[in-house]
């Protein structure tokens, strides 16, 4: 006898079971990460500052089937990020992936660059991965299993001017992704960062110079892909950009 299994979609999500942790949720990138994370099978919890905008979010996902957990945190609070993930073990008992989204840019000369812009900067885009890693490491060692995914920048390789604060927090992104990678090696924890270039966001609109973007659900393309290589393999950094932006050579 012959027997044929048809797979449903319901089967073939690559994400199906997972348990995701997403920064910086409520908008932007972050949003996205998590919209595309569900509809590929993910379990999610939601983070960022603002409450209303993540109440929205989760709202949304919830309404397409999703199981969430929202959870308002400033990453670059020790004690609400320990409570963060206080609150996703004792919801899931696990986490599988973790994505450092949350991030700030603002632009100014260096010579026009306050201390508290700087302070600010580093705190979000460096030290909130930081925490938020620290503590997914103790729970991914202990599963034998975890990845955690960093959302860097291109200004990381290629710095443009007038921003100082926000290119020197990627390339320290870019070191902690690393040491992740390093001391996760041994226990199935892998690391990476994805490097974009310019997202077609509220922020980038703010922006006065028209450069080429690319929407939010071309970059998940990316993300999502990353998130659900195999438990083997890492792509430890990787740059996506529009075809037509500055990049090599750009000033």
């Amino acid at each position: 006898m012959i027997k044929i299994l048809l797979c449903s979609d319901e089967t073939m999500k690559q994400l199906d079971g997972k348990v995701a942790l997403v920064t910086g949720a409520s908008a932007g990138i972050g949003k996205g990460i998590a919209n595309a994370f569900a509809k590929e099978g993910a379990r999610l919890i939601i983070a960022s500052r603002n409450k209303s905008k993540l109440d929205a979010t989760a709202n949304e996902l919830i309404s397409q089937g999703t199981t969430v957990l929202s959870v308002p945190t400033d990453v670059t609070q020790e004690t609400q990020v320990a409570a963060l993930f206080e609150k996703i073990m004792q919801e899931f008992g696990r986490l599988d992936i973790l994505v450092n989204n949350a991030g700030v840019y603002q632009e100014a000369s260096l010579e026009e660059t306050s201390l508290e812009v700087w302070r600010r900067t580093m705190d979000v885009n460096l030290t909130g991965p930081f925490l938020c890693s620290r503590e997914a490491m103790k729970i991914m060692k202990t599963q034998r299993w975890g990845r955690i995914i960093n959302i860097g920048s291109i200004s990381a390789q290629m710095p443009r001017p007038n921003a100082a604060p926000y290119s020197c927090s990627k390339m320290g992104l870019i070191a902690l992704t690393k040491t992740t990678a390093l001391e996760g090696r041994a226990f199935g924890v892998i690391a990476c960062i994805i490097h974009p270039g310019n997202v077609e966001t509220a922020q980038m609109n703010e922006l006065t110079t028209a450069e080429p973007v690319m929407a939010v659900d071309d970059l998940m393309k990316v993300v999502v892909t990353v998130a659900a290589l195999p438990t083997h393999m890492n792509m430890l950094e990787t740059i996506v950009l529009p075809v037509k932006q500055l990049y090599l050579g750009r000033g």
